[in-house]
């Protein structure tokens, strides 16, 4: 219903556009998923650089060092954690996840779900889609 107004909003949708913009879609989940792995590998990666920039700027300053710990753990690596006061130098942006992670179950179900849609509109001899069809997919558009 559109706002304030009791009115219903009648959209009319061509089923082939429909189905099409449902295709892409399943075409760019399954895309994304299968390059998840990938994605995720590259983002630890960039991580890793970013924490290893932040660590080499610290180290710059260590005159300016607040407190100090120092332990050798049981492997033999050496652990050193310092302070730093706040604004003792500009630390670069953390790299972000610019994809977004999807469980097997959640990518099972979104791609069954987008077939299932896909499969019933090619059956359908309307030439568009009805609102309460078009509001029930419209998460996959």
């Amino acid at each position: 219903m559109a706002r304030g107004n009791g009115r219903s909003i009648n959209v009319k949708i061509p089923t082939i556009k429909v189905i099409n913009a449902l295709e892409t879609k399943l075409e760019k989940v399954k895309k994304d998923y299968a390059n998840q792995n990938v994605n995720e590998a590259k983002h630890e990666k960039a991580v890793e650089k970013w924490s290893k920039d932040v660590a080499t700027l610290a180290m710059a300053h260590t005159g300016l060092v607040k407190e100090v710990t120092a332990n050798v753990r049981w492997t033999g690596e050496i652990n050193v954690e310092f302070n730093l006061p706040k604004g003792t130098f500009q630390i670069p942006a953390r790299p972000e996840k610019d994809y977004e992670v999807v469980s097997s179950y959640q990518y099972k179900e979104t791609v069954e779900e987008i077939e299932n849609a896909i499969r019933i509109l090619k059956l359908t001899d309307e030439e568009v889609v009805s609102t309460s069809t078009y509001n029930s997919i419209a998460k996959y558009l």
